[in-house]
């Protein structure tokens, strides 16, 4: 298969490379180390139209593709992973559950402005007891007249502490594990809606999370995202393209750390060469731009699949399994490459280092994409 990018992907692409370099590189260590979410830069990447990349005109986004989506979420996390996650949130797990199960009144008030960029959502299904398991999850809601209330906890809540809107998953029916989950769309400034204090991460720091308790917070029924107990189905398809959207930001990060090491070695001399002349270097340099564009051809057949409208659910956990897991590779290569430098925060090979271990985890650890995979392999 080969994917010829159109001339309006080229365009976007570039564009984000562009705002990259200007607006994020040169910052990305200060936000990193001041734990800074930097909110005029989002704002800056909404008004390029990044908000909702692949949402139609007609409700407040692009009207691109998902493939014009996964390339504008490697160049934007080549610049800062932090940026890359919060735009991906608000993409893939906000946006395109709103898009694709919200009645037209729902998407009039719940993804317009959030497509625009005028809002930010965010996706709250972990809790405490519940990360790869959803079924043990424990926030209910009870359905009471025309309204529901809702108890309990969801955590590591990427942009919790900054959204606006959040896809909530509750549990309706105790008794029916997965059958029994429903969805919401829910407004954060909703009595009983008690943000927590920031997360503090080893890595994408400026990208900001927390916990999140509900305190018999009253939610509209209008407001419900699909019917009771379609909400894991809401989820799971969710997450299908949510990542193709971290599988985006892990190649971005190796990106990152492999042009960091490239230039490293060509300026780094030992034994009277620069490094880059010696053959372990030039093989590891080999190594890891291999594995970044194997990454992004599997990343990008996903995103080619979705905008298909064809399933791809295997792919597009094949896409952010290699990918996380070579975003990692890399980074540990980079930091080799330069030796004592790379341990120092005087460079930023050590953030990519840091930021690329979570692409193992959220949205699905490697472990869990395993787990799609063999079971679509022996279906």
């Amino acid at each position: 298969m080969e994917i010829e990018l159109s001339e309006e992907q080229r365009l976007l692409r570039d564009t984000c490379r562009e705002f990259a370099d200007r607006e994020l590189k040169p910052n990305a260590k200060r936000w990193d180390r001041e734990h800074q979410y930097p909110a005029e830069t989002v704002k800056k990447a909404f008004e390029l139209g990044l908000a909702g990349v692949a949402v139609p005109t007609e409700w407040g986004g692009a009207g691109m593709d998902n493939v014009a989506y996964a390339l504008a979420i490697e160049e934007i996390s080549r610049g800062c992973a932090s940026v890359g996650v919060t735009l991906s949130v608000n993409n893939s797990l906000y946006c395109d559950p709103v898009l694709k199960y919200g009645t037209d009144g729902q998407k009039e008030s719940w993804l317009k402005p959030f497509a625009s960029g005028e809002k930010l959502g965010c996706f709250g299904l972990t809790e405490p007891q519940a990360g790869s398991d959803a079924a043990e999850q424990r926030t209910t809601a009870v359905r009471r007249g025309d309204k529901y209330v809702i108890n309990g906890t969801k955590n590591w809540i990427t942009n919790g502490p900054v959204a606006d809107a959040i896809v909530l998953f509750t549990m309706t029916d105790l008794r029916k594990g997965t059958k029994g989950i429903t969805a919401f769309v829910v407004d954060t400034k909703t009595p009983g809606f008690l943000l927590q204090k920031t997360d503090e991460k080893l890595g994408i720091c400026a990208s900001p999370s927390c916990t999140i308790f509900f305190e018999n917070m009253e939610v509209p029924a209008a407001d419900r995202l699909g019917q009771e107990g379609e909400g894991f189905k809401i989820a799971m398809s969710t997450l299908d393209g949510g990542r193709i959207g971290i599988a985006a930001q892990a190649i971005g990060i190796g990106m990152a750390a492999f042009e960091e090491a490239r230039e490293y070695a060509k300026v780094r001399k030992t034994f009277d060469v620069p490094i880059a002349q010696h053959q372990a270097i030039q093989f590891m340099l080999a190594d890891m731009i291999t594995e970044l564009e194997a990454a992004r051809l599997l990343t990008l057949r996903a995103a080619s699949l979705k905008d298909a409208g064809i399933r791809h659910s295997r792919e597009s956990s094949m896409a952010k399994l290699y990918a996380s897991e070579a975003a990692n590779r890399v980074a540990d290569k980079a930091v080799q490459i330069h030796g004592g430098m790379g341990y120092s925060k005087e460079l930023d090979v050590e953030r990519h280092f840091r930021d690329a271990r979570i692409t193992e985890i959220y949205e699905g650890t490697s472990e869990i994409q395993r787990l799609v995979i063999s079971n679509a392999l022996l279906k």
